[in-house]
């Protein structure tokens, strides 16, 4: 993989996005293991991304409007449910209490459901891997995958250190109840943000 590859790659990563907010908010309300958790369900959300990049699909979202709107307001109600869900779990930011402690199973589903409904990665895909692997080449699909793999690793990585850094501060932050209350407020704000974003979004 070339350097430039690397470096994009870990930008884009880096960016917050609805993944980033989602394990920050993971690692702040519940600690360091829900932040772990949340980053790999956010890598594994990128899987089928990068199938419909590899296989295709992603083509007719960018060009099938009906297809893409479909995508991308199922997002968009998917974000708000996930932004009205914040606000309503106060034992989450509870300065007194331990939260009742969140399966695995579900922290890496709504995880995988906050990337999955995006179609913005898997634009991303389409955009940026051609620059790195040649589509028409004979190890087209294997260039893909393993450039897709790397995208994932830089992920997870990135997306862990975001989750035990939030909830390194955890117990600082959840000391003070006028915080956890604007805590609140501001991370469901900005997955309706997000939303936002997503319906404002062009193929």
């Amino acid at each position: 993989m070339s350097i430039a590859f690397l470096l994009t790659t870990l930008v884009v990563v880096v960016t917050p996005g609805t993944g980033v907010i989602y394990t920050l908010s993971a690692g702040l309300s519940r600690g360091a293991r829900a932040g772990l958790v949340a980053a790999v369900g956010c890598t594994l959300g990128t899987v089928p991304h990068l199938l419909a990049a590899v296989t295709g699909l992603a083509a007719l979202l960018s060009t099938s409007a009906t297809a893409f709107h479909a995508v991308q307001y199922a997002g968009v109600a998917y974000l708000l449910y996930v932004a009205w869900s914040t606000i309503r779990d106060r034992d989450a930011f509870t300065p007194s209490a331990d939260p009742a402690p969140r399966s695995a199973l579900r922290v890496i589903v709504t995880a995988v459901l906050v990337n999955l409904v995006n179609p913005k990665p898997t634009l991303f895909f389409v955009a940026f891997l051609p620059q790195f692997v040649d589509p028409a080449g004979p190890a087209a699909t294997r260039g893909m995958l393993a450039a897709g793999g790397v995208f994932m690793l830089l992920t997870l990585v990135v997306f862990a250190g975001y989750g035990v850094a939030a909830a390194a501060v955890r117990d600082k932050v959840l000391a003070r109840p006028r915080v956890t209350a604007w805590l609140r407020r501001t991370v469901a704000g900005t997955f309706v943000a997000l939303g936002v974003s997503l319906v404002l979004t062009d193929r």
